[in-house]
């Protein structure tokens, strides 16, 4: 596994706001898939190499995890994986151009070969936005949570295509019952644990209301 750290705006809803974002890349010598497209294509690019990028795969169509989506996958040849929940942000973005692909809730994505192969399950994990997943890679003991669970608590709901039950509901059903070790990795900021996040539940619920 690779990380990056990109920095660009993030827009939604009239407001624009600076923010650095993670990018992870899963796999091994020869291939990788890319979780998330922010910000900077030639960066993303530089850190695949010569690796065969599989896919991209979009944790959500906000336009700072997709706005340098096209680039990559036009420079790599890798094709565009979006929940369909998603696609009205996507097109806000990128319209006229559709992903490649929908993401579906339980589809496995397995990157490498033998026994560095790792695979990665697709969860549906709306409340951030509609078409939010987050992908469980057990053979990593990781899961990747784009913007739904933080160090802290839930992503952001306060704006639009967002709903603060949802995401307590997704967190609650999706994410807390993974190991206690599993390692959160973040669309932004530092990593955290299931165990670390989960005793805090009833709070974030006190906080919502």
């Amino acid at each position: 596994m690779d990380h990056l750290i990109t920095s660009g705006v993030f827009s939604l809803d009239g407001g624009r706001w600076n923010v650095d974002n993670n990018v992870y890349l899963i796999g091994d010598d020869e291939e990788c898939v890319v979780l998330d497209a922010p910000h900077d294509a030639k960066a993303i690019v530089a850190a695949v190499g010569d690796r065969h990028l599989a896919a991209i795969l979009c944790t959500h169509a906000h336009d700072d995890h997709v706005d340098a989506a096209l680039a990559v996958a036009a420079a790599t040849g890798a094709q565009i994986w979006l929940h369909p929940a998603d696609r009205e942000l996507w097109d806000r973005t990128h319209p006229g151009r559709a992903p490649d692909h929908e993401i579906e809730a339980g589809q496995a994505f397995t990157v490498g070969t033998g026994a560095d192969a790792v695979t990665l399950t697709a969860l549906h994990t709306p409340g951030h936005t509609w078409g939010s997943v987050s992908l469980h890679a057990p053979d990593l003991n990781t899961v990747f949570t784009g913007d739904t669970l933080f160090q802290g608590g839930p992503g952001a709901t306060g704006r639009s295509f967002s709903d603060f039950p949802t995401i307590i509901d997704s967190i609650t059903s999706q994410l807390l019952g993974l190991p206690a070790t599993t390692t959160v990795r973040t669309g932004h900021g530092r990593a955290t644990t299931i165990g670390a996040e989960a005793p805090a539940r009833q709070s974030w619920l006190d906080r919502g209301h």
